[in-house]
C-alpha cells in the first residue's frame, strides 16, 4: 500500500498561541534533531569526499625494479616462480618479447593490485596500511535509513514526567514514485481523445463559463457587501480570478473582477486612514469586537495593497509588451485590460484620497497623464481635474502637485500642455500673506480670575465658568479643519505651482506649455508676490514684442499682465499703455470662423482693462474700444457679435459721455484715422457707429430686412437707443443680467444648431380645399385627361433634324 504523505500544513499564529509550553518545546526539538541530523549526513559525506581526492592526488606509480636493490634474495625467489609459471620464451616471437619488457619497464594497471586504491609498488610502511586504507574507501552499500525520533507529549507520574517518543516511519520514495507512474499510465489509457468542438459549440461552451464566472463574482460581492467584517476573507478568493487562467474567458473575467473589486473598495473603505498598530498596542488586551475590527482593517488593508500592485502590473506588462510564461493573454488585449486598470486607478484616485497608499496611486496616475495613447492620457488627466475640483482642505491636491512639477522637471519641459492645464483647476482663491499671519484664526482668550473678580458678581462668575467650559468642549469636539492649515497647504501649492511656470517662461519660451504657463498665471496673478510683478510684466512685454507667439498667446500675456494689475499691483505707479495699444491694434486678427479662437479671451481681457480700471481709462480710449468692437461684430459669428455688443453695452453705461458716437454731427475737430493703431489719437469722436443700423437690418432687393439672428438684432436696437434700463427697448432680464461672456457660451453653435431655434410656421388650414381641376369645365378636363392617356407610338422619334437645325 502506498505510504501517505504527510500534509500537514504549518500552523498559523493564532493556532500557536493556543497550543501549551511542553508542546512547543517538543516541536523546537524536533526541528533541531531535524536539522542536527541532516547537518551530521553532509558533513560525513564532504569529509569522505576529501579524503579520497586526497588520496588519489598523494598517490604516485613506483616502476617495478627496485632502483635501490633492497632485499634481492626475496626478488630473485620472485622471479623465478614467476618463470616457472610464465611461457618458455622460446615459444614467443621476438616481437611479443619486446613488447612484453617494454611493458615491464612501467607502471600497469595490469601491476596494480585490484584490491587497493593506490599502486603496488609503494613503501613498507605505506604497504602495511592498504587494508586499513580500504576500509576508509566510500562504499555504497545497502543499509537500513536512519531513524528519526519525534517528541510526543509527556506522561506524568508520581516519580515526575516521563518524555515520550516514537520512531518516524520511513516512506519508500522509490516504491512511491513507481506507483504514482503506474497511476498516470493508467489514467493515459483511460483517457479518451478529445473531441473538437466546431465554432458554434465552442461559443456556447464559451457563454456558459462566463455565466458561472460572473455568477460567482456576483455571490462573493454579495456577501462582502452584506458583512464586509466577517466575510473578508473572500476579498483574496475574489482577487485571486484576476490570476484567470481559462484562455477562453481570461481576459473578460480578469475585466469584470477588477471593476467589481474597484467598486467594492469605494463601498466598504472607512473614512479614515489605518495605520499599523504599535508593540504596545498588540500586547493590550481588547475585546472581541475590537479585535474583529483590527482583523478586517489589516486584512482590508492587505488586499488593498495587492489590488494595487496587480493593475501596476498589468500597465506594466502593457508598456513592455512582452508575454508571459503561461501564454494565456495575448498582445492585443494587454491593452484592453490595461485601460480598465487605468480606469479603475483614475476612480481610487478620485473616490479615496484620505485612504492608505493615495501616493502610491498618484505616483502611477502622474506618469500616464503624459502617455502616446490619448484615451489613457485624457483619462488621466479628468481624474487628476475632478480631484482638483474637489479638494477642499487641499491635502490630496498638494501631492499631486509635487509629483507633475517633479515629473515635468526631470522631461525636461517635454510633456503634454494638458498636464499644466490641469493646474487651472485648484480652488485655491486666498493664500496666506505674511503680514495677516497673525491675525488669521486667532484664538479666543477668556477672562482670568481676577479680571472676573473686578467686573463680574458671584453669580455671573458661576454661569461665565459654565459658559467657557462648554466653549472650550464644543471646540474640541469640532472636526472642521482649521482655516490656518487650509491656508497653509494652499500657500505651498501655489508656490510649486509658480515655480513650474517661471521655470518654463525661463528655459523654454517657444515650448508648446507656454499657452498653458500664461493662461494659468492669468487665473493666479492676483495671488503672485508684489516683488515679481516688475521682473514678470519685462518678461510678458517682451514675449509680445518677439512676435513668436501665436494670436491666443499674445492675449493670455495681455490678461496675465492686467490681472496683475488689478490685484495687489493697484499701488505700484505701472502705465500699461503699450498693453492697451497691442490689444486694439490686434482685434480685427481675430477668428471669424466656426472655431472663434479667442473670442473669449478677448472679452475677459476688455472686461478687465476697460470695465474693472475705469479709472485710469480715458475718454478717447473708450470710444476707440466702443467704434472698433462694432466694427468687428460685422464680421463674427452671432455668438461673438452677441458677447461683443454685450461689452459695448457695459461701455456706454461705464461711460456715459460715449453716447455722441449715436449722433451723426461731428464733436471738436479732426477726422476719424481707423486705421491708426494709437487708441488715444484716432479721433473716434468724430465717427458715428453706423454699425449698429447694419446689425439691425440689411439691404436686399431694395426691401430693408431683420438681421437673421433675434438676439443680435435686439442688442443692436438696444444700443441705437442709447442702451436704456427702461421702456419699450429695453433688454429683457434673461439677457441684461448675464455677462458678455456667459452670453458667448449660451448661444454657441458649436452643437451645429441654430441658437435660439427657428419657430416652425404653422399656417391655418381651411376646411375646404378647392383643388385646381375644379376651376375647369367638364369638357376640358376629359379631353385633357384623354391626351394625356393616349400615347402616339407607331411613328417613329427622329430628333437629328431640329438638333441639326439647331446647329445651323
Amino acid at each position: 500500500m502506498k505510504a501517505r504523505r504527510n500534509k500537514k500544513q504549518i500552523p498559523s499564529f493564532r493556532k500557536l498561541l493556543k497550543t501549551s509550553k511542553v508542546k512547543l518545546e517538543n516541536k523546537l526539538k524536533n526541528k533541531q534533531f531535524k536539522q542536527q541530523s541532516t547537518l551530521k549526513k553532509y558533513r560525513k559525506e564532504q569529509r569522505k569526499l576529501r579524503q579520497a581526492v586526497k588520496d588519489a592526488v598523494s598517490k604516485r606509480p613506483i616502476p617495478l625494479e627496485d632502483p635501490k636493490g633492497k632485499r634481492p634474495g626475496k626478488r630473485i625467489e620472485r622471479e623465478e616462480e614467476e618463470e616457472e609459471e610464465a611461457l618458455p620464451l622460446d615459444m614467443m616471437d621476438e616481437d611479443d618479447l619486446q613488447l612484453m619488457k617494454d611493458l615491464g619497464q612501467r607502471a600497469s594497471f595490469l601491476t596494480r593490485d585490484l584490491s587497493s586504491s593506490e599502486p603496488v609498488h609503494v613503501k613498507k610502511r605505506k604497504r602495511e596500511h592498504i587494508i586499513e586504507k580500504y576500509e576508509k574507501i566510500p562504499r555504497a552499500l545497502q543499509t537500513a535509513p536512519e531513524k528519526e525520533l519525534i517528541h510526543l507529549l509527556p506522561i506524568k507520574d508520581k516519580s515526575g514526567i516521563i518524555p515520550q517518543t516514537r520512531e518516524k516511519p520511513v516512506i519508500d520514495s522509490n516504491q512511491d514514485e513507481e506507483d504514482q507512474e503506474e497511476v498516470e499510465l493508467e489514467e493515459e489509457i483511460i483517457e479518451d481523445p478529445v473531441r473538437e468542438l466546431t465554432l458554434e459549440e465552442h461559443l456556447t461552451e464559451r457563454k456558459k463559463k462566463l455565466q458561472e464566472k460572473k455568477m460567482h463574482i456576483a455571490a462573493l460581492a454579495s456577501a462582502i457587501l452584506s458583512d464586509p467584517e466577517s466575510n473578508i476573507k473572500k476579498l483574496k478568493e475574489l482577487r485571486s480570478m484576476l490570476m484567470e487562467q481559462d484562455p477562453d474567458v481570461a481576459v473578460t473575467v480578469r475585466k469584470l473582477v477588477i471593476v467589481s473589486l474597484m467598486e467594492l473598495f469605494k463601498d466598504i473603505t472607512p473614512s479614515y486612514k489605518i495605520r499599523p498598530l504599535t508593540e504596545a498596542e498588540k500586547s493590550t488586551k481588547i475585546r472581541k469586537e475590537t479585535q474583529k475590527l483590527r482583523e478586517f482593517e489589516e486584512g482590508l488593508v492587505s488586499q488593498y495593497k495587492f489590488y494595487l500592485e496587480n493593475l501596476e502590473q498589468m500597465v506594466k506588462d502593457w508598456k513592455q509588451r512582452k508575454l508571459k510564461k503561461s501564454n494565456v493573454i495575448s498582445l492585443k488585449a494587454y491593452k484592453g485590460l490595461a485601460e480598465v486598470a487605468v480606469k479603475s486607478l483614475c476612480e481610487l484616485l478620485v473616490a479615496l484620497p484620505h485612504f492608505n497608499f493615495h501616493n502610491n496611486i498618484i505616483v502611477l496616475i502622474v506618469p500616464l497623464m503624459n502617455d502616446v495613447s490619448k484615451l489613457i492620457s485624457e483619462m488621466c488627466c479628468e481624474a487628476v481635474k475632478k480631484l482638483f475640483k474637489q479638494d477642499k482642505l487641499g491635502q490630496a491636491s498638494l501631492g499631486v502637485i509635487k509629483v507633475i512639477s517633479g515629473f515635468v522637471k526631470g522631461r525636461n519641459y517635454e510633456v503634454r500642455p494638458e498636464m499644466l492645464k490641469t493646474f487651472l483647476c485648484l480652488r485655491i482663491k486666498e493664500i496666506e500673506v505674511k503680514k495677516d499671519t497673525e491675525d488669521i484664526n486667532k484664538p479666543k482668550k477668556f477672562m482670568t480670575f481676577k479680571e472676573k473678580r473686578k467686573t463680574l458678581s458671584r453669580m455671573q462668575r458661576k454661569w461665565k465658568k459654565a459658559e467657557e467650559k462648554l466653549e472650550r468642549e464644543l471646540r474640541e469636539a469640532e472636526a472642521s479643519e482649521s482655516t490656518e492649515k487650509k491656508l497653509k497647504l494652499h500657500t505651498e501649492t501655489l508656490n510649486i505651482v509658480f515655480v513650474t511656470y517661471f521655470r518654463i517662461l525661463k528655459k523654454a519660451q517657444r515650448s508648446p506649455l507656454l499657452p498653458a504657463v500664461l493662461e494659468g498665471l492669468a487665473k493666479f496673478a492676483h495671488l503672485i508676490n508684489v516683488e515679481f510683478f516688475d521682473d514678470l510684466l519685462v518678461v510678458l512685454h517682451t514675449l509680445i514684442e518677439s512676435g513668436d507667439l501665436s494670436y491666443q498667446e499674445s492675449l493670455h500675456c495681455v490678461q496675465t499682465a492686467f490681472h496683475i494689475l488689478s490685484g495687489q499691483g493697484d499701488v505700484l505707479n505701472i502705465d500699461p499703455m503699450k498693453f492697451y495699444t497691442h490689444l486694439y491694434k490686434t482685434l480685427f486678427k481675430l477668428h471669424a470662423g466656426a472655431t472663434n479662437e479667442g473670442v473669449e479671451i478677448v472679452l475677459q481681457c476688455l472686461d478687465i482693462m476697460l470695465t474693472k480700471r475705469r479709472k485710469q481709462v480715458s475718454q478717447q480710449r473708450a470710444l476707440a474700444f466702443i467704434k472698433r468692437l462694432c466694427t468687428l461684430a460685422l464680421h463674427v459669428l452671432p455668438n461673438s457679435s452677441i458677447g461683443i455688443l454685450a461689452i459695448n453695452r457695459i461701455l456706454m453705461h461705464t461711460f456715459p459721455k460715449t453716447d455722441l458716437l449715436l449722433d451723426n454731427e461731428s464733436q471738436g475737430s479732426g477726422v476719424f484715422l481707423p486705421e491708426l493703431d494709437e487708441p488715444e489719437y484716432c479721433n473716434a469722436q468724430n465717427t458715428a457707429l453706423w454699425e449698429l443700423h447694419a446689425l439691425r437690418v440689411r439691404v436686399a432687393s431694395h426691401f430693408l430686412l431683420r438681421h437673421y439672428h433675434p438676439i443680435v438684432q435686439r442688442f443692436a436696437a438696444h444700443l441705437m437707443a442709447g442702451a436704456p434700463s427702461e421702456g419699450s427697448e429695453a433688454l429683457k432680464p434673461e439677457l441684461s443680467r448675464r455677462s458678455a461672456t456667459e452670453l458667448f457660451e449660451t448661444y454657441s453653435m458649436a452643437a451645429m444648431t441654430f441658437n435660439p431655434p427657428v419657430e416652425s410656421s404653422n399656417s391655418k388650414r381651411k376646411d375646404k380645399v378647392i383643388q385646381g381641376d375644379s376651376f375647369l369645365n367638364e369638357d376640358l378636363n376629359e379631353l385633357i385627361k384623354r391626351h394625356c392617356n393616349e400615347v402616339d407610338t407607331h411613328l417613329p422619334l427622329d430628333f437629328t433634324k431640329y438638333l441639326q437645325s439647331l446647329l445651323r
